[in-house]
Protein backbone atom coordinates (compact mmCIF):
# COMPACT_ATOMS: atom_id res chain seq x y z
CA UNK A 1 0.00 0.00 0.00
CA UNK A 2 1.68 3.37 -1.09
CA UNK A 3 1.68 5.96 1.09
CA UNK A 4 0.64 9.49 -0.60
CA UNK A 5 1.92 11.38 2.36
CA UNK A 6 5.77 10.24 1.21
CA UNK A 7 7.61 12.67 -1.08
CA UNK A 8 6.92 11.78 -4.64
CA UNK A 9 10.72 10.74 -5.45
CA UNK A 10 9.90 7.89 -2.55
CA UNK A 11 6.79 7.11 -3.75
CA UNK A 12 8.03 7.04 -7.41
CA UNK A 13 10.91 4.06 -5.90
CA UNK A 14 8.13 2.21 -4.15
CA UNK A 15 6.28 2.30 -7.82
CA UNK A 16 8.93 1.50 -10.06
CA UNK A 17 9.65 -1.71 -7.88
CA UNK A 18 6.26 -2.83 -8.03
CA UNK A 19 6.21 -2.29 -11.22
CA UNK A 20 9.37 -4.59 -12.19
CA UNK A 21 8.49 -7.72 -10.31
CA UNK A 22 5.40 -8.16 -10.50
CA UNK A 23 2.13 -8.77 -13.27
CA UNK A 24 -1.37 -8.03 -14.46
CA UNK A 25 -2.43 -7.24 -11.07
CA UNK A 26 0.21 -5.16 -9.58
CA UNK A 27 0.33 -3.36 -13.42
CA UNK A 28 -3.13 -2.63 -12.53
CA UNK A 29 -2.22 -1.30 -8.95
CA UNK A 30 -0.05 0.95 -10.15
CA UNK A 31 -1.80 2.43 -12.51
CA UNK A 32 -4.70 3.05 -10.17
CA UNK A 33 -2.02 4.34 -7.50
CA UNK A 34 -0.46 6.54 -10.21
CA UNK A 35 -4.06 8.44 -10.74
CA UNK A 36 -4.40 8.71 -7.27
CA UNK A 37 -1.20 10.04 -6.83
CA UNK A 38 -1.55 12.83 -9.99
CA UNK A 39 -5.02 13.80 -8.43
CA UNK A 40 -2.83 14.05 -4.89
CA UNK A 41 -0.45 16.31 -6.94
CA UNK A 42 -2.83 18.70 -9.09
CA UNK A 43 -3.15 20.90 -6.04
CA UNK A 44 0.55 21.48 -6.31
CA UNK A 45 1.32 25.16 -5.08
CA UNK A 46 3.59 26.32 -8.19
CA UNK A 47 4.56 25.39 -11.56
CA UNK A 48 7.62 23.58 -10.76
CA UNK A 49 5.78 21.15 -8.61
CA UNK A 50 3.14 20.59 -11.12
CA UNK A 51 6.18 20.43 -13.89
CA UNK A 52 8.24 17.68 -11.39
CA UNK A 53 4.59 15.34 -10.91
CA UNK A 54 4.29 15.11 -15.13
CA UNK A 55 7.56 14.16 -15.21
CA UNK A 56 7.04 11.25 -12.66
CA UNK A 57 3.72 10.40 -13.94
CA UNK A 58 4.87 10.78 -17.66
CA UNK A 59 8.32 8.03 -16.05
CA UNK A 60 6.08 5.43 -14.88
CA UNK A 61 3.67 5.10 -17.02
CA UNK A 62 6.59 4.25 -19.75
CA UNK A 63 7.70 1.90 -17.29
CA UNK A 64 4.42 0.03 -16.81
CA UNK A 65 3.19 0.37 -20.54
CA UNK A 66 6.15 -2.66 -20.96
CA UNK A 67 4.74 -5.24 -18.59
CA UNK A 68 1.81 -7.30 -20.14
CA UNK A 69 -0.79 -6.71 -16.93
CA UNK A 70 -0.97 -2.93 -18.12
CA UNK A 71 -1.99 -4.01 -21.71
CA UNK A 72 -4.13 -5.94 -20.49
CA UNK A 73 -6.01 -3.88 -18.07
CA UNK A 74 -6.61 -1.00 -20.98
CA UNK A 75 -7.96 -3.40 -23.27
CA UNK A 76 -10.02 -4.82 -20.20
CA UNK A 77 -11.06 -1.11 -19.49
CA UNK A 78 -11.80 -0.24 -23.74
CA UNK A 79 -13.74 -3.46 -23.55
CA UNK A 80 -15.67 -2.43 -20.36
CA UNK A 81 -16.59 1.36 -22.23
CA UNK A 82 -17.45 -0.76 -25.45
CA UNK A 83 -20.26 -3.29 -23.37
CA UNK A 84 -21.47 -0.21 -21.47
CA UNK A 85 -22.27 1.53 -24.81
CA UNK A 86 -23.68 -1.30 -26.60
CA UNK A 87 -25.84 -1.95 -23.63
CA UNK A 88 -27.30 1.68 -23.48
CA UNK A 89 -27.91 1.32 -26.94
CA UNK A 90 -29.92 -1.79 -26.40
CA UNK A 91 -31.71 -0.37 -23.41
CA UNK A 92 -32.76 2.67 -25.73
CA UNK A 93 -33.99 0.26 -28.46
CA UNK A 94 -37.77 0.85 -27.45
CA UNK A 95 -37.44 4.69 -26.44
CA UNK A 96 -35.90 4.53 -30.06
CA UNK A 97 -39.03 2.28 -31.37
CA UNK A 98 -41.67 4.41 -29.17
CA UNK A 99 -40.53 7.73 -31.11
CA UNK A 100 -40.28 6.65 -34.45
CA UNK A 101 -43.86 5.44 -34.06
CA UNK A 102 -44.67 8.46 -32.71
CA UNK A 103 -42.90 10.59 -35.78
CA UNK A 104 -45.01 8.37 -38.57
CA UNK A 105 -48.00 9.26 -36.30
CA UNK A 106 -47.03 12.84 -36.81
CA UNK A 107 -46.51 12.26 -40.39
CA UNK A 108 -50.36 10.83 -40.93
CA UNK A 109 -52.12 13.36 -38.93
CA UNK A 110 -50.03 16.24 -40.62
CA UNK A 111 -51.07 14.96 -44.28
CA UNK A 112 -54.46 14.74 -42.67
CA UNK A 113 -54.49 18.05 -41.59
CA UNK A 114 -53.14 19.42 -44.19
CA UNK A 115 -56.13 18.14 -46.75
CA UNK A 116 -59.00 19.17 -44.24
CA UNK A 117 -57.48 22.71 -44.13
CA UNK A 118 -57.31 23.00 -48.00
CA UNK A 119 -60.98 21.48 -47.75
CA UNK A 120 -61.98 24.16 -45.68
CA UNK A 121 -60.15 26.96 -47.16
CA UNK A 122 -61.63 26.37 -50.79
CA UNK A 123 -64.74 26.96 -49.76
CA UNK A 124 -63.74 30.69 -49.02
CA UNK A 125 -62.27 33.23 -51.27
CA UNK A 126 -58.94 33.42 -49.47
CA UNK A 127 -56.04 34.20 -51.86
CA UNK A 128 -53.79 31.14 -53.01
CA UNK A 129 -50.83 32.70 -51.34
CA UNK A 130 -52.80 32.47 -47.82
CA UNK A 131 -53.96 29.38 -48.26
CA UNK A 132 -50.69 28.17 -48.76
CA UNK A 133 -49.18 29.70 -45.74
CA UNK A 134 -52.03 28.26 -43.61
CA UNK A 135 -51.38 24.88 -45.11
CA UNK A 136 -47.84 25.06 -43.93
CA UNK A 137 -48.44 26.55 -40.92
CA UNK A 138 -50.79 23.39 -39.55
CA UNK A 139 -47.96 21.23 -40.97
CA UNK A 140 -45.25 22.86 -38.90
CA UNK A 141 -47.90 23.13 -35.83
CA UNK A 142 -48.37 19.13 -35.91
CA UNK A 143 -44.69 18.23 -36.74
CA UNK A 144 -43.50 20.47 -33.93
CA UNK A 145 -45.67 18.95 -31.76
CA UNK A 146 -44.75 15.35 -33.13
CA UNK A 147 -41.03 15.93 -32.66
CA UNK A 148 -40.97 17.55 -29.30
CA UNK A 149 -42.82 14.46 -27.91
CA UNK A 150 -40.51 12.21 -29.98
CA UNK A 151 -37.68 13.90 -27.67
CA UNK A 152 -38.99 13.76 -24.57
CA UNK A 153 -39.63 9.72 -25.61
CA UNK A 154 -35.92 9.40 -26.49
CA UNK A 155 -34.56 11.45 -23.52
CA UNK A 156 -36.41 11.52 -20.62
CA UNK A 157 -34.53 13.86 -18.77
CA UNK A 158 -35.97 16.56 -20.79
CA UNK A 159 -39.31 18.01 -20.29
CA UNK A 160 -41.70 20.04 -22.71
CA UNK A 161 -41.36 23.15 -21.03
CA UNK A 162 -37.57 23.21 -21.39
CA UNK A 163 -38.40 22.85 -24.85
CA UNK A 164 -40.97 25.37 -24.88
CA UNK A 165 -38.73 27.57 -22.91
CA UNK A 166 -35.58 26.99 -25.90
CA UNK A 167 -37.49 27.17 -28.67
CA UNK A 168 -38.63 30.90 -26.81
CA UNK A 169 -34.95 31.63 -26.59
CA UNK A 170 -34.38 30.91 -30.14
CA UNK A 171 -37.03 32.41 -32.13
CA UNK A 172 -36.10 35.75 -30.07
CA UNK A 173 -32.84 35.73 -30.79
CA UNK A 174 -33.86 34.76 -34.43
CA UNK A 175 -36.21 37.89 -34.59
CA UNK A 176 -33.70 40.33 -33.95
CA UNK A 177 -30.87 39.08 -36.31
CA UNK A 178 -33.89 38.97 -39.57
CA UNK A 179 -35.85 41.40 -38.01
CA UNK A 180 -36.34 42.84 -41.89
CA UNK A 181 -36.74 39.79 -43.13
CA UNK A 182 -39.75 39.41 -40.61
CA UNK A 183 -41.29 42.71 -41.26
CA UNK A 184 -41.83 41.70 -44.26
CA UNK A 185 -43.29 38.30 -44.22
CA UNK A 186 -45.91 39.97 -41.34
CA UNK A 187 -46.55 42.87 -43.76
CA UNK A 188 -47.47 40.13 -46.54
CA UNK A 189 -49.55 37.75 -44.13
CA UNK A 190 -51.56 41.44 -43.55
CA UNK A 191 -51.58 42.18 -47.12
CA UNK A 192 -52.64 39.08 -47.98
CA UNK A 193 -55.22 39.39 -45.29
CA UNK A 194 -56.65 42.50 -47.24
CA UNK A 195 -59.37 42.78 -49.67
CA UNK A 196 -58.28 44.87 -51.65
CA UNK A 197 -55.46 44.50 -54.09
CA UNK A 198 -55.26 41.62 -55.58
CA UNK A 199 -53.41 40.20 -58.54
CA UNK A 200 -54.21 41.83 -61.98
CA UNK A 201 -54.86 45.23 -60.00
CA UNK A 202 -53.03 48.21 -61.64
CA UNK A 203 -51.50 50.14 -58.73
CA UNK A 204 -49.15 52.76 -58.01
CA UNK A 205 -46.98 53.18 -54.95
CA UNK A 206 -44.48 55.48 -54.45
CA UNK A 207 -42.96 55.99 -57.98
CA UNK A 208 -44.17 53.00 -59.53
CA UNK A 209 -47.01 52.34 -61.82
CA UNK A 210 -48.09 48.84 -63.00
CA UNK A 211 -50.20 45.67 -62.87
CA UNK A 212 -49.63 43.23 -59.94
CA UNK A 213 -48.55 40.02 -61.06
CA UNK A 214 -47.73 37.73 -57.96
CA UNK A 215 -47.87 38.58 -53.81
CA UNK A 216 -45.75 36.27 -51.88
CA UNK A 217 -45.19 36.55 -48.24
CA UNK A 218 -41.74 38.77 -48.56
CA UNK A 219 -42.40 40.37 -51.48
CA UNK A 220 -44.68 42.05 -54.56
CA UNK A 221 -44.27 41.68 -57.99
CA UNK A 222 -45.60 44.74 -60.08
CA UNK A 223 -45.32 45.00 -64.25
CA UNK A 224 -44.79 48.32 -64.97
CA UNK A 225 -46.57 49.64 -68.43
CA UNK A 226 -43.20 49.83 -69.97
CA UNK A 227 -42.65 45.82 -69.33
CA UNK A 228 -40.36 45.76 -66.63
CA UNK A 229 -41.04 44.17 -63.33
CA UNK A 230 -40.24 45.91 -60.05
CA UNK A 231 -39.97 43.91 -57.01
CA UNK A 232 -41.66 45.76 -53.90
CA UNK A 233 -40.93 44.89 -50.42
CA UNK A 234 -43.93 44.25 -48.75
CA UNK A 235 -43.07 46.61 -45.88
CA UNK A 236 -43.17 49.22 -48.06
CA UNK A 237 -46.59 48.17 -49.73
CA UNK A 238 -47.57 48.06 -46.01
CA UNK A 239 -46.75 51.56 -44.97
CA UNK A 240 -47.22 53.92 -47.50
CA UNK A 241 -50.45 54.86 -49.29
CA UNK A 242 -51.39 52.73 -52.37
CA UNK A 243 -53.64 53.46 -55.09
CA UNK A 244 -55.58 50.70 -56.47
CA UNK A 245 -56.56 52.16 -60.07
CA UNK A 246 -58.66 48.88 -60.86
CA UNK A 247 -60.43 48.67 -57.95
CA UNK A 248 -63.76 49.62 -59.71
CA UNK A 249 -64.36 48.25 -62.80
CA UNK A 250 -65.15 52.05 -63.94
CA UNK A 251 -62.49 54.64 -63.11
CA UNK A 252 -62.91 58.71 -64.00
CA UNK A 253 -60.57 60.55 -66.13
CA UNK A 254 -60.12 64.01 -66.77
CA UNK A 255 -58.37 66.36 -69.36
CA UNK A 256 -58.21 70.10 -69.36
CA UNK A 257 -59.13 72.38 -71.88
CA UNK A 258 -58.25 75.75 -72.95
CA UNK A 259 -59.77 78.19 -75.54
CA UNK A 260 -59.27 82.06 -76.52
CA UNK A 261 -61.01 84.65 -74.24
CA UNK A 262 -62.53 86.29 -77.50
CA UNK A 263 -64.40 82.47 -77.45
CA UNK A 264 -68.44 82.01 -76.45
CA UNK A 265 -67.63 79.60 -73.59
CA UNK A 266 -71.00 77.88 -73.49
CA UNK A 267 -70.82 77.41 -77.14
CA UNK A 268 -67.20 75.62 -76.70
CA UNK A 269 -68.35 73.51 -73.96
CA UNK A 270 -71.03 72.59 -76.34
CA UNK A 271 -68.85 71.28 -78.65
CA UNK A 272 -66.31 69.51 -76.47
CA UNK A 273 -69.58 67.52 -74.81
CA UNK A 274 -70.57 66.56 -77.80
CA UNK A 275 -66.98 65.39 -79.06
CA UNK A 276 -66.52 63.20 -75.92
CA UNK A 277 -70.10 61.44 -76.07
CA UNK A 278 -68.96 60.55 -80.19
CA UNK A 279 -66.10 58.28 -78.59
CA UNK A 280 -66.33 54.10 -78.80
CA UNK A 281 -64.38 54.03 -75.18
CA UNK A 282 -66.13 56.37 -73.05
CA UNK A 283 -69.33 55.56 -70.83
CA UNK A 284 -72.28 56.86 -71.84
CA UNK A 285 -74.03 56.36 -68.82
CA UNK A 286 -72.08 57.95 -66.40
CA UNK A 287 -71.75 61.60 -66.83
CA UNK A 288 -69.43 63.73 -68.83
CA UNK A 289 -68.85 67.02 -67.53
CA UNK A 290 -67.41 70.04 -68.88
CA UNK A 291 -66.75 72.71 -66.36
CA UNK A 292 -64.98 75.57 -66.87
CA UNK A 293 -62.10 75.90 -64.10
CA UNK A 294 -60.11 78.96 -64.64
CA UNK A 295 -58.27 81.93 -66.20
CA UNK A 296 -55.13 80.94 -68.01
CA UNK A 297 -52.64 83.43 -69.22
CA UNK A 298 -53.60 83.12 -72.18
CA UNK A 299 -57.21 81.02 -72.44
CA UNK A 300 -60.15 79.92 -70.50
CA UNK A 301 -58.99 76.56 -68.54
CA UNK A 302 -62.16 73.60 -69.30
CA UNK A 303 -61.64 70.45 -66.96
CA UNK A 304 -63.40 67.64 -69.23
CA UNK A 305 -64.50 64.62 -67.03
CA UNK A 306 -65.65 61.41 -68.14
CA UNK A 307 -65.92 57.51 -67.24
CA UNK A 308 -64.20 54.61 -69.25
CA UNK A 309 -63.07 51.27 -68.12
CA UNK A 310 -59.98 51.38 -65.24
CA UNK A 311 -58.38 47.94 -66.79
CA UNK A 312 -57.29 46.40 -69.78
CA UNK A 313 -56.20 48.55 -72.55
CA UNK A 314 -59.21 50.89 -72.82
CA UNK A 315 -57.41 52.66 -69.44
CA UNK A 316 -55.36 53.85 -71.67
CA UNK A 317 -56.67 54.10 -74.98
CA UNK A 318 -59.42 56.11 -73.94
CA UNK A 319 -57.81 59.47 -73.37
CA UNK A 320 -56.22 59.40 -76.90
CA UNK A 321 -58.93 59.10 -78.30
CA UNK A 322 -61.12 61.85 -76.97
CA UNK A 323 -57.87 64.29 -76.84
CA UNK A 324 -58.12 63.82 -80.83
CA UNK A 325 -62.37 63.96 -80.86
CA UNK A 326 -61.88 67.51 -79.20
CA UNK A 327 -59.27 69.04 -81.15
CA UNK A 328 -61.22 67.92 -84.13
CA UNK A 329 -64.50 69.33 -83.19
CA UNK A 330 -62.56 72.35 -81.68
CA UNK A 331 -61.25 73.08 -85.51
CA UNK A 332 -64.07 72.44 -86.94
CA UNK A 333 -66.03 74.82 -84.85
CA UNK A 334 -63.10 77.20 -85.52
CA UNK A 335 -62.50 77.74 -81.72
CA UNK A 336 -59.23 78.57 -80.97
CA UNK A 337 -57.23 77.03 -78.79
CA UNK A 338 -55.00 79.72 -77.94
CA UNK A 339 -50.55 79.66 -77.93
CA UNK A 340 -49.46 81.46 -74.71
CA UNK A 341 -50.23 85.18 -75.32
CA UNK A 342 -47.05 87.82 -73.70
CA UNK A 343 -48.24 91.05 -73.24
CA UNK A 344 -45.74 94.22 -73.02
CA UNK A 345 -46.81 97.31 -71.16
CA UNK A 346 -44.51 100.48 -71.49
CA UNK A 347 -44.80 103.62 -69.30
CA UNK A 348 -43.41 105.45 -71.70
CA UNK A 349 -44.02 106.14 -75.07
CA UNK A 350 -41.63 103.84 -77.50
CA UNK A 351 -40.39 105.46 -80.41
CA UNK A 352 -40.76 102.75 -83.54
CA UNK A 353 -39.21 103.64 -87.26
CA UNK A 354 -41.48 102.98 -90.46
CA UNK A 355 -39.68 99.90 -91.26
CA UNK A 356 -38.81 96.40 -89.25
CA UNK A 357 -35.51 96.53 -87.78
CA UNK A 358 -35.23 100.95 -88.54
CA UNK A 359 -34.17 102.96 -85.94
CA UNK A 360 -36.69 105.55 -84.88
Amino acid sequence: MLNSTLPVETTESRLRLDCKGKEAFVAKKCVVTLILLNLRDETAPNEHAASHNFRNIWALLSLSNKTKGIKIFMIQVLENQVQSMAEGAVQSLPSIGIAAVVLLITWVISKFASNLTSRLINQTDLRPSLSTLMNTMVRLGVWLTGVMIAAVVVFPGMSAGSLIAGLGVGTVAIGFAFQDIFENFFAGVLIMLRDKMRIGDTIEVDDTIGKVEHITLRETHVRAFSGELTIIPNASIFKNSVDIWTDEPLRRFNVAVGVSYDTDIDHAARVIQAAVESCELVNQEKPIQVLADGFGASSVDFDVRWWAASSGADAVLNRDEVIRAIKRALDKAEIEIPFPYITHTFKETVPLGEKVGEAA
